[in-house]
């Protein structure tokens, strides 16, 4: 795949967590995966966009106005706020990412049903992230994702049995038959050679036992670019995830605002937003717990900027100590 635009390569990531899920403890893999900790990424897919291509269907009609008006060079600087991510998939998946989020489109005026991953510019190809998932399952097989396809623009009926489609082919037998989820434990999914859990917000997959609905998976969204307000929402939220019986998905992201990209144009996302605040984001994150009543799958941007994955992955332990002190 093409390297990343705009954003220097983050170095030493490496895959210390390549084989997290298979190396915890029989006690956490025998609990339900709602109960567990499970780092995820913001818009994952943006680790690079086209400048060349058209404005996504997803932008507003001034940014696409603009675009058109000052062509590359708008969309160079586009590029600083539609990259969420640097990491490409298979890197994200060593770091011990495991849920993604996931948003997609057709191009315009493009013939065939071919699908794209978008933010604002269009990224890769559906396809190829699906198979760089799928190879890094085939080599680690007791790792489990969450592919969460949560957007769509631009795409008529042809193209989501297209995407249907590519995605049973492509999984075949990983893919995770819609089941209660408190009964989804990881040893369950071991047993039953289950690696992919696909969550397909449109009516197009009703009826397809594999394609679980968006309400399995809320992902509630706070819209602030203040990170008391961000943290404020994740609380609230969480008091009320028990009563949906499903996973969860604590967005721990902060939203730019016109105002914000006014600001900080050349900046970026990264640069303006992003790192000034991760210290008070990561801080909300080291104080939570997992469990009913807790944390399940936690997102954020730019995940290698910090030790994101390890964080949320050692919030777990958490759920060990809590089962020791009940035995003595």
């Amino acid at each position: 795949m093409k390297e990343p635009c705009g954003l220097t390569r983050p170095a030493g990531i490496g895959n210390v967590n390549a084989d997290w899920m298979g190396s915890l403890p029989p006690k956490l893999s025998a609990m339900p995966l709602k109960h567990l900790a499970v780092p995820g990424s913001h818009d994952s897919f943006t680790y690079w966009v086209d400048v060349h291509a058209p404005v996504g269907p997803d932008q507003k009609a001034f940014v696409k106005y603009l675009a058109t008006m000052f062509s590359v060079l708008a969309k160079k600087v586009m590029v600083k706020w539609a990259m969420t991510q640097n990491l490409t998939f298979k890197e994200q998946l060593e770091a011990g990412i495991r849920y993604f989020d996931l948003r997609v489109s057709s191009k315009p005026r493009e013939s065939g049903k071919e699908i794209y991953f978008i933010h604002g510019l269009f990224g890769h190809k559906v396809s190829e992230g699906l198979l760089e998932i799928n190879s890094f399952l085939s080599k680690h097989r007791k790792e489990v994702v969450f592919l969460d396809f949560n957007h769509y623009y631009a795409m008529g009926a042809e193209h989501h049995v297209y995407l249907l489609t590519m995605l049973l082919e492509v999984f075949g037998s990983k893919l995770c038959n819609m089941c209660a989820v408190d009964s989804i434990t990881l040893d369950y999914l071991w047993k039953n050679k289950y690696q992919v859990i696909v969550f397909y917000h449109h009516p197009s997959a009703q009826g397809i036992p594999v394609m679980w609905p968006g309400n399995k998976i809320p992902a509630p969204w706070a819209n602030t670019t203040e990170p008391n307000k961000l943290t404020q929402f994740l609380e609230a939220t969480l008091k009320d995830r028990s009563n949906h019986g499903s996973f969860h998905v604590s967005q721990a992201i902060l939203t730019p605002r016109v105002n914000t990209v006014a600001k900080g144009l050349l900046w970026g996302l990264r640069n303006y937003l992003v790192e000034r605040n991760l210290p008070t984001i990561i801080s909300w994150v080291e104080a939570q717990r997992p469990g009913l009543d807790g944390v399940n799958i936690i997102t954020s941007d730019f995940v290698e900027l910090t030790d994101f994955a390890n964080i949320v992955i050692k919030l777990n332990n958490l759920l060990l100590s809590e089962q020791e002190r009940k035995q003595r």
